[in-house]
């Protein structure tokens, strides 16, 4: 079996650990976009968190999709581009 997984998924195994340290962070239109992929069935699900100050008061949305990247990397970019998307279409009420 591990000659499979290392043939499959190139020697790295990935394992489901739920929502991991964020891999990479980006600031956009005020609001902080950290990417936070994680392992899930062989590959990395999209999630990560935005955050603003609004009164004084750091205010945090968390998002898992259901979306994956073959790797870490191309995870974090969709989560980003994804974290984007969230906040054109809702802005701060995402925070309510």
């Amino acid at each position: 079996m591990s000659f499979l997984k290392s043939l499959f998924g190139r020697g790295k195994a990935v394992t489901s650990s739920g929502p991991a340290a964020p891999v990479r962070s980006e600031e956009y239109e005020g609001h902080l976009i950290e990417a936070a992929p994680f392992p899930e069935g062989g590959q990395y699900q999209i999630a990560g968190t935005i955050s603003r100050e609004i009164d004084g008061v750091r205010r945090e949305h968390r998002f898992i999709r259901a979306d994956r990247g073959a790797t870490i990397e191309d995870a974090a970019e969709m989560s980003i581009r994804k974290a984007k998307q969230i906040i054109e279409q809702t802005g701060d009420r995402m925070f309510v």
